[in-house]
């Protein structure tokens, strides 16, 4: 059973305007073509934005059996520190100027909210992970409820 689960889809809006750009660049590069080569430069930028988006909405963000995982990537629970859903500007701040370059970090354009999840292992080359999503609180809260239990004393 999943604690948590989702998908990164890019939005319909964006595929709309991204197809909607290409195929005015392909009426552009089709201009004085016959009709073979029209067909083929509007086929190719279709298929091209197609799988430019569908590459783009692949990825994916679970919390299931004490792991934190995103695409093939994991994270044990037990070396997560401090959970933190972001708003807006905050989420903004560590893209941009706060941003840690050693960071794992899983960002949409189309995604303006996003969770910090700090990395406590010893050693660990990565300071935090940050993750775009739609539902910050509901990651946030995934994760703090799937970390292993802490025997006191151990």
């Amino acid at each position: 059973m999943h604690s948590y689960h989702e998908r990164l889809f890019v939005p319909p809006l964006w595929w709309v305007a991204g197809m909607l750009t290409m195929l005015t660049f392909g009426a552009i590069v089709w201009t004085g073509f016959d009709l073979a080569v029209t067909l083929a430069v509007f086929a190719g930028v279709i298929i091209v934005t197609a799988a430019l988006l569908l590459n783009w909405g692949r990825a994916t963000i679970e919390v299931e059996e004490g792991e934190l995982r995103v695409g093939k990537d994991r994270l044990p629970l037990g070396d997560a520190g401090q959970v933190r859903p972001l708003d807006e500007v905050q989420a903004r701040a560590l893209r941009g100027p706060r941003a840690d370059p050693r960071a794992y970090v899983l960002i949409r354009p189309y995604l303006r909210l996003a969770v910090y999840v700090e990395v406590t292992r010893p050693g660990a080359s990565t300071p935090y992970w940050l993750l775009a999503t739609r539902r910050p609180a509901e990651l946030a809260t995934a994760i703090d409820t799937s970390r292993p239990a802490v025997i006191p004393g151990s």
